[in-house]
C-alpha cells in the first residue's frame, strides 16, 4: 500500500519536509516512489505537485493525517473538485 507522508529534511532545529509517495513498510527517511510536494513549517510555505498527488490518490494512496491537513489548508480538495468537474464536461 502507498501512502502520502512527510519525509524530514533540513538541519537540526530547522526542519523542512518533503511530501512523498512511499510504501507503507518503508521507514521515514526510506526510499520514496516520488516527491510530490514540499512543506516548510517555519516559513509556513507549501509547494504541491497537483497532477502527481491526483495520480497517487486515484491509484488508492492514502494521505497521513498531517499531509491531509496540509492539503486541506492549501485548498487542494477544492481544486481537485474543480479539476474533476472540468474533466467530466
Amino acid at each position: 500500500m502507498v501512502k502520502l507522508r512527510l519525509k524530514r529534511c533540513g538541519r537540526k532545529q530547522q526542519a523542512v519536509y518533503r511530501i512523498v509517495a512511499i510504501d507503507v513498510r518503508s521507514r521515514r527517511e526510506g526510499r520514496d516512489l516520488r516527491k510530490v510536494g514540499f512543506y516548510d513549517p517555519i516559513k509556513n510555505q507549501t509547494c504541491l505537485n497537483v497532477p502527481a498527488i491526483l495520480y497517487f490518490l486515484e491509484k488508492g494512496a492514502q494521505p497521513t493525517r498531517t499531509v491531509y491537513d496540509i492539503l486541506r489548508k492549501a485548498e487542494f480538495f477544492k481544486e481537485k473538485e474543480r479539476t474533476l468537474s472540468l474533466l467530466k464536461n
